[in-house]
């Protein structure tokens, strides 16, 4: 079986950035959140300190091949396992990419640190950022984002509004929404009103579809988010994948992409066999692989198996 890729992961079909390519820069579920809807599951390390993680020439050699064996993507997707705004060469990576390649640069970022001047020009070099913003009010949010004690739902909010005034680039604001939690008339206002100050090129919805890091996170269905959305605004859509569409491009399926796939986040056997042009029987295979070795574990959500690499202890 091939090495897995340290660095990169796909190109995987993203529902915001098209055909995407994921470059992971911090180590696992290094944050300075601790969300309760996270695919990846708890926090290992909760904190604001960046710190330089791993060498950018190591992640620009591994890009420079993936170009030499004719990579398609619409975007290079920053984000990965961790937050990646923590790295502190963040800036000077983008850079590096903007030498070798013209694809285009996203950061998925959940904007915490863009409070920080130089976290901000890190982020500026880049062609679209997509923060996240859970929460009108800080209860709310120490609810949902059980944020590092240094934050506030003031200083994520001024964060952003900062930052555009800044950056002449695209910012997509995602808000993930939760039954119980942040789905009620005076919350989505107060999350409007923030909404209104940042003034985001675009709004986007998404619902605990995946595997949670708590229990009892419970999704919208389809009509509640699209209600929302419309009292959001005209710019408000939805992204929750209910149901992941085919990508029509060939991608050429090895061992080592499907677990680079489950290592970032749990995969169902549909999102596999789609991201990577498969039959279903095909991703199967790989599936009973990679249990038979021990590797990967598997957990239901709503009905539908997910699948993700077994983490160390």
């Amino acid at each position: 079986m091939a090495e897995e890729k340290k660095y990169l992961y796909g190109p995987v079909p993203s529902r915001r950035l098209g055909r995407s390519l994921g470059v992971d820069i911090v180590p696992f579920k290094l944050c300075s959140l601790d969300c309760v809807y996270c695919q990846l599951g708890k926090t290992t390390e909760k904190t604001l300190q960046r710190g330089d993680f791993l060498p950018v020439s190591a992640v620009l050699a591994e890009l420079k091949d993936k170009l030499a064996e004719g990579l398609e993507a619409d975007f290079l997707t920053i984000g990965g396992s961790g937050e990646p705004t923590l790295h502190s060469r963040l800036g000077a990576l983008i850079d590096g990419i903007k030498k070798i390649t013209d694809i285009p640069v996203a950061i998925l970022t959940n904007g915490t640190l863009l409070y920080k001047k130089d976290v901000r020009a890190d982020c500026a070099k880049a062609d679209v950022v997509l923060p996240s913003l859970d929460a009108g009010d800080e209860q709310t949010y120490r609810r949902i984002n059980r944020p590092h004690s240094g934050l506030s739902i003031e200083k994520l909010i001024s964060g952003l509004c900062a930052f555009r005034e800044e950056f002449a680039g695209q910012i997509w604001l995602e808000v993930f929404l939760i039954e119980g939690f942040n789905t009620d008339n005076h919350q989505i206002a107060k999350i409007k009103e923030a909404i209104d100050r940042i003034c985001p090129d675009k709004v986007q919805l998404n619902t605990a579809v995946r595997p949670t890091a708590e229990p009892g996170i419970k999704a919208l269905d389809a009509e509640k988010l699209q209600a929302i959305a419309e009292a959001l605004g005209e710019n408000c859509e939805v992204i929750a994948d209910f149901s992941l569409v085919p990508h029509g491009g060939n991608i050429e399926a090895k061992a080592e992409d499907v677990l680079s796939m489950l290592k970032r986040r749990p995969c169902s056997l549909s999102d596999i066999s789609s991201a990577l042009g498969l039959t279903q029987n095909e991703a199967l295979k790989y599936i009973t692989h990679f249990q038979q070795q021990g590797v990967i574990d598997s957990r239901k959500k709503d009905g539908v198996i997910f699948f993700s690499k077994r983490t160390r202890k």
